[in-house]
């Protein structure tokens, strides 16, 4: 089995391997391109990456005419910079035109640890999300970073693609088949469904091995494409379950459950929600897994909020 391993290491592998094969891809970084793994192409392809030094906004411009003419940009930050930072630049400039942007934002959420709510992005999809044309991916691990940034290559609109630096365990094998757009059963059940998205969906998995030593049938979706979501999936599992749980590293205002609840308040018949994630707090510096504890995100978490959630409705 392969080690546990951040998916921004994993993007970067993938940036080169995709950079050998299209000569239209071009990088752009804002002095981070040794943790965003940029750095990669940077030594391999001095001639199609720009550092534009602290100047995020500048660089989404940038990448914007890039993409007007005809280049396949590629364009990264912390996940709280490129979208904080860069919201206004990306909506006119990227978003309203519709090009081809690939947006990567690196460091996403709590696991972001020590450098506390400053960069601690737990509102970056609620923004991407609220954009027009935008399309929005969070890769469970590094099988799924590596294809899900080929697939962003031949995607016709402008991406965001959220990447952590907490290290993931490895959940699937080279036959997974990566698509924008699609969710995807990792395990059966429909006592509870638990919808995840990025790190979450490791946490999820060990969270239904828990609930089953709980007599809990637990199902588990992979969400790796929150925007545009793969509402046919949902609805369908919703109508089979007794409880639909949303678990992401996020705050449950617009994000994965927001998502969710729009889909479902929208259909009938559908199992109570229960969303998980950040409860309209900012984030706090302090350890990636003390963190993720403190709110509820580790699967002892996880485990008890369904639980609790259940009791009611057997």
């Amino acid at each position: 089995m392969r080690d546990s391993t951040e998916t921004r290491f994993a993007y970067g592998e993938a940036l080169l391997e995709l950079g050998e094969q299209r000569p239209e891809v071009v990088v752009l970084d804002a002095d981070l391109y040794k943790s965003t793994r940029t750095v990669l192409f940077r030594d391999a392809f001095p001639d199609r990456f720009f550092d534009v030094g602290i100047s995020e906004a500048d660089m989404v411009s940038t990448a914007a005419g890039m993409a007007a003419c005809g280049l396949i940009p590629y364009c990264n930050s912390f996940a709280m910079f490129i979208t904080g930072i860069c919201y206004m630049p990306i909506r006119t400039q990227i978003a309203y035109p519709s090009l081809p942007v690939k947006l990567v934002g690196s460091s996403y959420g709590l696991t972001q640890g020590p450098d506390g709510a400053s960069h601690q992005s737990l509102e970056d999809i609620a923004l991407m999300r609220g954009l027009p044309n935008m399309t929005i991916i969070s890769p469970a691990d590094d099988i799924e970073t590596r294809q899900a940034t080929f697939a962003l290559a031949d995607w016709p609109g402008p991406a965001y693609m959220r990447l952590g630096r907490y290290p993931t365990p490895p959940i699937f094998d080279a036959d997974h088949h990566f698509e924008i757009g699609k969710a995807k059963w990792l395990r059966k059940g429909s006592e509870a469904v638990i919808a995840a998205t990025g790190h979450m969906v490791a946490k999820a998995l060990a969270a239904a091995e828990d609930l089953a030593h709980d007599g809990v049938e637990a199902g588990v979706i992979n969400v790796s494409t929150i925007k545009p979501l793969d509402e046919a999936l949902i609805k369908d599992a919703a109508a089979r379950a007794v409880l639909f749980v949303t678990v992401e590293e996020h705050s449950i205002i617009g994000g994965l459950g927001s998502a969710v609840a729009e889909c479902l308040a929208e259909t009938r018949p559908a199992a109570p929600l229960l969303r998980l994630g950040v409860r309209d707090c900012f984030g706090e510096s302090g350890l990636a897994d003390e963190l993720l504890e403190k709110h509820g995100l580790q699967p002892k978490g996880i485990r008890a909020s369904v639980l609790q959630r259940l009791a009611p409705l057997s």
